[in-house]
């Protein structure tokens, strides 16, 4: 089949927003072998370990420059008590996980754990409080318990389970999904508890909050629209202030439907076109509440925080149904490439991302096997990892012209080129994704606004858009340098069906 010819113009003197690195951010939470046997082995392992900490996963996750790690949930949060979690780890308390699989959850891995695991990455903290089961007293102390110094109660308690130092822990979350498993409440309801909440989520010894409130499920505006008006009435009373820094929504990718998610590795043409779509919605999505929250911030101090993002699907045969265990093929990493693309091209409201999970859960980055103690990189793991030049880099213009590069769906054509670009310490990054599942496209970059001397690129693109990294075939889908030849106006390469590249100029 013959390739399809684009041309892609990027503007490299034309400056727009900061990509903020937050928008790389990640999630863990105590579901299934995401915090068990993903991130923490237990100071008694035979697995190589630090403190606990699973060493060859905290090596990992470093080649991806993480930014944030959001904990303890998810649903998971509104159950938690993080007083449970704190003290000698032989008299913490044990609860049952009611979220994810009925399982007892001994508390083993809590607040101390978490910051010590967040160090180890260089990660910034982001804390989700409990709204749900828990108290604006509880939640309240768990910010001075972390972040103050001096003296008082919470930093006496601290002291007296070994931290001395209060930690730096910017990132809040009042709650999550209160419509849902959070509360099961109406907007208003939970928007009147947010402010509450905020008001004593305090900042203490320069540790600055950035209080997130938990958003709207997908397209419901209307969710976003009350928080936005709690926004509004606290900024036109005699003392203006930001109730919240910022508000969150959720959204993942399903190529089935949420009784019938489909296989995560045999999936046929049609399946995979419908999961394109399924991805590509989210740029609509994002700009609705965008459009919102415009309207009664037109300034934009209040940021949108998508902290729950990735693909689902149905739980690997033979494994716990609650555990939300997925491989992970050459099509999650396309989803993951398109969002990225959409994350910059909204950098200026969209401030955060958390694609769920880090490890063993959902779209992860990284899969550990309990038998062999195997660690696996997954294709959206090495998406992150070749896209994170973009990190805090400087976004600039770019256009795509490729008329024939569509998929006609049932759902209309889809673009089946997608493209973002950023600037940073003189070297110019475009980032490039080829959806079709049969034709190459053949890339005429123009680089406007810039003399590139050094030219290269890596292109993810296995056999097969069903390929997928195990424990047998760790390296099946792997980058590989992608063949970038000059030009008097940029530079020409062939990007591979259903691959994803990123090309340099410095």
């Amino acid at each position: 089949m013959s390739p399809v010819q684009a041309t892609v113009i990027v503007n490299a003197d034309i400056p727009g927003p900061v990509i903020s690195r937050h928008l790389y951010g990640h999630f863990a939470e105590h579901l299934g072998r995401c915090i068990y046997g993903g991130f923490w082995v237990g100071e008694d392992s035979d697995v190589p370990h630090i403190g606990g900490i699973r060493r060859d996963v905290v090596e990992a996750l470093r080649e991806l420059a993480v930014p944030n790690l959001r904990w303890p949930g998810g649903c998971f949060a509104d159950e938690y008590h993080w007083r449970d979690g704190v003290g000698p780890r032989e008299q913490r308390p044990s609860m049952v996980n009611t979220n994810w699989g009925n399982v007892e959850e001994n508390n083993h891995f809590g607040s101390h754990e978490f910051m010590e695991l967040c160090d180890l990455l260089g990660a910034e903290p982001y804390v989700n409080g409990n709204v749900g089961t828990g108290t604006v007293r509880e939640m309240s102390e768990w910010v001075e318990y972390l972040t103050r110094e001096g003296s008082s109660p919470m930093v006496e308690l601290r002291r007296a389970n070994g931290r001395e130092q209060p930690w730096r822990v910017p990132f809040w979350g009042l709650g999550n999904e209160p419509w849902g498993g959070g509360g099961r409440m109406r907007a208003q309801t939970y928007a009147d508890l947010a402010r509450q909440y905020a008001l004593y989520c305090k900042d203490h010894n320069g540790n600055v909050l950035y209080r997130i409130a938990a958003g709207a499920s997908e397209d419901d505006v209307a969710w976003t629209e009350a928080l936005m008006r709690a926004v509004d009435e606290l900024g036109r009373g005699p003392f203006p202030a930001l109730p919240f820094e910022a508000i969150s929504v959720h959204y993942y990718t399903i190529g089935g439907t949420w009784t019938d998610k489909g296989s995560a590795t045999v999936f046929d043409d049609e399946g995979y076109w419908r999961t394109i779509a399924a991805a590509q919605h989210i740029e609509p999505l994002l700009r609705q509440h965008v459009a919102v929250m415009d309207r009664y911030d037109p300034q934009r101090r209040v940021g949108l925080v998508l902290d729950e993002w990735g693909t689902w699907w149905d739980v690997e045969p033979g494994t716990n149904p609650g555990f939300l265990y997925q491989q992970n093929t050459m099509r999650d990493a396309l989803v993951a490439s398109l969002h990225l693309d959409v994350f910059h091209r909204l950098a200026e409201r969209l401030t955060m991302a958390n694609i769920a999970q880090t490890v063993n859960v959902l779209q992860a980055m990284l899969l550990t096997d309990p038998e062999t103690g195997a660690l696996v990189r997954t294709p959206t793991f090495h998406v992150f990892e070749m896209s994170k030049v973009h990190q805090d880099a400087v976004r600039v213009p770019l256009h795509v012209r490729a008329p024939q590069a569509v998929h006609d769906g049932p759902s209309g054509e889809l673009p089946t080129v997608s493209a973002s670009a950023s600037v940073a310490g003189g070297s110019c990054h475009v980032s490039l994704t080829n959806t079709d599942l049969e034709r190459s496209v053949e890339v005429e970059l123009e680089l406007r606004g810039a003399a590139p001397t050094r030219l290269s690129g890596r292109v993810l693109a296995p056999g097969s858009v069903r390929a997928f990294n195990s424990a047998e075939h760790p390296e099946q889908v792997a980058p590989a340098p992608l063949e970038v030849v000059a030009t008097a106006t940029g530079c020409r390469f062939t990007l591979p069906p259903h691959s994803y590249a990123v090309v340099e100029a410095s």
